[in-house]
């Protein structure tokens, strides 16, 4: 008779493998969630000249978890007229993608859940369900403030998908892959990814704002509304799961540009020791979550304009035109590393320096037509 690890029977081993991946993915999400909340409110604190938390615990370490016990102790309720089945499976349904997605990314040499030749594909279809679970919280809420804060958020989220999903094609044209270990593995060296697609990645970065749901697109509530949006009826661990999905959101997207655009796990040390892998992961993601709470506390948010226009008219086009470039370079050079990033370094150029100058055009064009109304006004009401 076949034996499992330990001598223990393989039936029970694969559903004991399961509840044991299941359970260290649910505990680094928490973890790692209750890391950012202390870390942002710490880093915003020093931006905006604040102390931030620090009567709980020395230095204030232990103020996260202080509030996670208060939202597991607090009463869990609910209106009555809520839709309660589709109310109560909406933390789930956002929750479940986001730690679904944890099993694809390459922590280190050797060390992935399930090497999946789709996993990028894998990726951006959990990454697509979030809109599904928002648009339920919002619509069962039977609130109408919930209702448009999570139609708000949806529109944001499927149009911001596009630019999304764009960037990643243009990196899987160029490795020739959706596999994240094989993208992993093409960038052994310095010459990372993103010093190739610099565009693309920007790309991502702006649309991983918008995807979760963080300044300067945090549009679920709006500033005319004194309510939180798709979230106003939800209370005690219900708000806390969205509340983890969205730091756990961030954590994904973050692994996500590391992996694609700055090697991943490749760092100094670790062909001599490969758990060094983990560390040089670990440190690139935390980069880019202390940029998203950087961006946060910088910049002010935008309306819903706003928001759609640039990814319409500015974003997307951008994507699209360098997508196009990258299939014929790679097509037309042998080697198409050069090429690709002198044409990524001109789109990243058009877009830092074009984005001001049309902005300001559009104010003028704006001033212009207050005059012309305000004369037009005062043409009537004269005597």
């Amino acid at each position: 008779m076949p034996m499992g690890p330990f001598g223990i029977d393989p039936v029970i081993w694969a559903v004991l493998r399961l509840v044991i991946a299941v359970g260290l993915a649910v505990f680094l999400v928490l973890n790692g969630a209750l890391a950012q909340i202390f870390l942002e409110r710490k880093i915003q604190a020093v931006m905006q000249d604040r102390i931030g938390p620090y009567h709980t615990g020395p230095f204030g370490l232990l103020q996260t978890f202080a509030d996670a016990i208060k939202l597991i102790g607090k009463e869990d309720i609910r209106a009555r007229l809520t839709d309660a089945p589709f109310f109560l499976a909406a933390p789930a349904i956002v929750f479940s993608p986001m730690l679904a997605s944890f099993v694809v990314l390459p922590f280190g040499p050797d060390f992935v859940g399930a090497n999946l030749n789709v996993g990028l594909l894998y990726l951006t279809t959990l990454g697509s369900m979030t809109v599904l679970g928002i648009v339920i919280a919002g619509w069962a809420s039977n609130n109408k403030y919930s209702l448009m804060g999570g139609l708000r958020s949806a529109g944001q989220l499927i149009s911001y998908e596009v630019p999304q999903i764009l960037a990643l094609v243009t990196v899987v044209l160029y490795v020739g892959s959706l596999s994240m270990v094989d993208i992993t593995n093409s960038q052994p060296g310095p010459l990372v990814n993103v010093l190739i697609l610099p565009m693309a990645f920007v790309t991502y970065l702006i649309a991983a704002l918008a995807e979760t749901n963080r300044n300067p697109f945090d549009l679920p509530e709006a500033e005319s509304e004194l309510v939180a949006g798709f979230l106003t009826e939800y209370s005690g661990m219900r708000w806390g799961v969205f509340f983890v999905a969205e730091y756990g959101e961030v954590t994904v997207v973050s692994a996500i540009m590391a992996t694609l655009w700055f090697g991943g796990w490749h760092g100094p040390g670790v062909d001599a020791l490969p758990i060094l892998g983990v560390l040089w992961f670990t440190l690139k993601t935390y980069m880019f979550v202390l940029l998203f709470m950087w961006i946060r506390a910088t910049l002010p948010r935008l309306r819903i304009d706003q928001l759609m226009g640039f990814c319409w008219k500015v974003l997307i086009p951008l994507a699209l035109v360098n997508i196009m470039a990258t299939a014929v370079l790679i097509l037309a050079f042998a080697d198409p590393r050069l090429p690709l990033a002198i044409v990524n370094w001109i789109l990243v150029a058009a877009l830092v320096f074009g984005l001001p100058f049309t902005q300001r055009r559009r104010l003028l064009r704006f001033r212009a037509r207050t005059k012309e109304h305000v004369a037009m006004r005062d043409v009537r009401l004269a005597p």
